[in-house]
């Protein structure tokens, strides 16, 4: 899980792991890891979920953190369209140093409607360069557990 900070990584992991939402903010130091087993409809995957520490500064970001890894998930907050900006840099970085690896894009915090600040073209203009591009909320659930069922299938194959 990547993106900047107070994005909602932390939230979204705990909406998927243990299916609650708390309103009291816990900033991440370092990694925090979790593990959640997902039954797809032909098999069983075990993530394993590195939540990153959010930085807006994605030169801070450790990328030695992601040696390894299968694919990944980045965060952006619905109503801060500067954390997109963060999203679509921390991608890029991840793939010069990585490599082309399956990645999905959430846009969390969907039930603060009334202060939603990033445009529909703009999501549909990453949907159509092929990117996965999903709408979440932590705090109702919405697109949560499809989003992290969606990366388990597209890492596992």
């Amino acid at each position: 899980m990547l993106g900047g900070f107070s994005v909602g990584k932390t939230t979204l992991i705990k909406r998927f792991i243990d299916s609650v939402f708390s309103e009291n903010y816990l900033t991440t130091v370092g990694v925090k890891i979790d593990k959640k087993v997902v039954t797809l409809s032909d098999r069983t995957v075990n993530l394993i979920l590195w939540d990153m520490a959010g930085e807006d500064d994605v030169a801070t970001v450790r990328m030695s953190y992601l040696r390894g890894m299968a694919g990944y998930i980045v965060v952006a907050d619905g109503t801060r369209p500067s954390t997109l900006d963060v999203a679509l840099s921390l991608r890029e970085r991840v793939e010069a140093d990585h490599g082309p690896l399956p990645f999905t894009l959430l846009i969390n915090k969907h039930d603060l409607l009334d202060r939603w600040a990033i445009a529909d073209n703009e999501l549909e203009a990453l949907s159509r360069k092929g990117w996965s591009v999903r709408i979440t909320s932590a705090r109702s659930g919405e697109g949560v557990e499809d989003a992290f069922t969606e990366i388990a299938a597209r890492t596992s194959r």
